[in-house]
């Protein structure tokens, strides 16, 4: 059973909460009431980050779990690592500037084509 993977996946879910609790600070920050989610430029910057993660979550997930069980759960798990820290990269980058999220888009971006590779190559392994 991917062991590593499981470590992982926890993390992207807690650091994904994290972000939930940060949209919850900030819309006390900026007065943003619910349910709106735009009125406060800094506001939504963030917002959009929390947003555009979960977006990314099933797209990652999927590839990570597949990595691990076909190919290899260390291989996955520091790849789904690499993810998570681009993500958290993101959130950070987006909510200062706009153009600030680009390091971190271009680092998770590339860990999940890395992953869909070794998810691809370990099905054609074992098929």
């Amino acid at each position: 059973m991917p062991y590593y993977t499981a470590i992982v996946t926890l993390l992207a879910v807690a650091v994904y909460f994290f972000m939930a609790t940060q949209v919850a600070r900030a819309r006390g920050r900026y007065n943003v009431k619910h349910p709106a989610t735009t009125g406060n430029p800094d506001f939504e910057r963030i917002f959009r980050a929390h947003i555009n993660t979960l977006e990314w979550m099933p797209t990652f997930l999927a590839p990570l779990w597949i990595c691990a069980v076909y190919f290899s759960d260390r291989a996955a798990a520091a790849v789904g690592l690499a993810w998570v820290v681009g993500r958290l990269m993101y959130f950070f980058g987006y909510s200062t500037a706009v153009e600030k999220r680009i390091p971190g888009f271009f680092v998770q971006s590339i860990a999940w084509v890395v992953l869909m590779i070794g998810a691809i190559t370990g099905i054609v392994m074992h098929s």
